[in-house]
């Protein structure tokens, strides 16, 4: 396919991915004192599966991990869901600096509050979840995040395994049915080097002079194998996390020896995954009911 129809194809997707009014909350918690550290509950409200409580589904939203870009943008993908019997826990956390100079596009996270706030969001659901959505099973929880979210989705999924000395280790894998992780940016070494979202890996660990050093606690490429069902969403005609970025994160966890899997979806670029007009959004549903009930 031509580039310049990609590209057209692309911006489409976008627009329509975005066209969506944003969807209130039923109930929103907080899990700490900032602003950002809340959390927005949606009851399930469609035929679901099983009957009983609703598998809980936490969504971690993407945006390059830059401030402009909250949970709003995927609260229409929230709701969505609901509608197809998931309880929902859509997370917000800390992300990048605003007001950068003019002409600079607004740093990419925070180290390490974007980190802390992700592990602490984690760490309280389950009670937060007692509380605000009693219809929800979190013995039954999904972990899903798109493009920056996704990778946070598999860093959640992985702080077993994180060094020793790392704040947000755990002492065991999370209580998670699974992770699946949207056109994640799964691996920080191989999206630097393909100039993911502007150096946005670069800059979530603190620039140049710590990006070595920092990896090994923040890249999901290193922290395997988790033990935890792992599922890859991607569109093939990504052109914002490219494909390369999900298979060298699948390719990692299979040196690791674990198998990874990844659904690739033919002529899908970055956005469809969570847009609910779009055919790759009921995958990937799909792809997470069969982890959920």
């Amino acid at each position: 396919m031509p580039d310049d129809v990609v590209a057209a194809r692309a911006a489409a997707e976008e627009e329509s991915a975005f066209s969506h009014p944003a969807v209130d909350p039923d109930t929103t918690a907080p899990y700490g004192d900032h602003p950002d550290q809340v959390i927005d509950f949606y009851a399930p409200r469609g035929p679901g599966g099983p009957g009983g409580p609703a598998p809980l589904v936490v969504v971690l939203h993407g945006g390059a991990w830059r401030a402009p870009y909250d949970r709003r943008h995927v609260t229409p993908f929230a709701d969505f869901l609901a509608r197809q019997g998931f309880a929902v826990a859509n997370v917000e956390y800390r992300r990048g600096a605003q007001g950068e100079p003019s002409g600079q596009s607004p740093v990419a996270g925070r180290w390490p509050e974007t980190f802390d706030d992700v592990a602490a969001a984690l760490d309280a659901l389950p009670a937060l979840v007692r509380e605000a959505l009693p219809q929800a099973d979190p013995r039954r929880m999904v972990l899903t995040g798109h493009s920056a979210g996704g990778h946070l989705a598999l860093w959640a999924a992985a702080r077993h395994v994180l060094p020793a000395d790392a704040p947000w280790r755990t002492g065991g894998p999370a209580p998670l049915r699974g992770v699946v992780a949207l056109a994640p940016i799964a691996d920080l070494e191989i999206a630097e080097k393909l100039e993911v979202c502007a150096g946005a890996s670069c800059q979530l660990l603190g620039g140049d002079e710590h990006f070595a050093e920092r990896r090994p606690y923040a890249d999901p490429a290193l922290l395997l194998p988790t033990g935890i069902a792992t599922t890859l969403v991607q569109g093939r005609t990504d052109l914002v996390v490219p494909q390369a970025v999900a298979e060298s994160y699948a390719d990692a966890a299979a040196k690791a020896g674990e198998v990874v899997g990844l659904t690739l979806l033919e002529d899908v670029g970055h956005f469809p995954l969570i847009d609910p007009v779009a055919d790759a959004c009921a995958v990937v549903a799909e792809e997470i009911a069969q982890l959920a009930w």
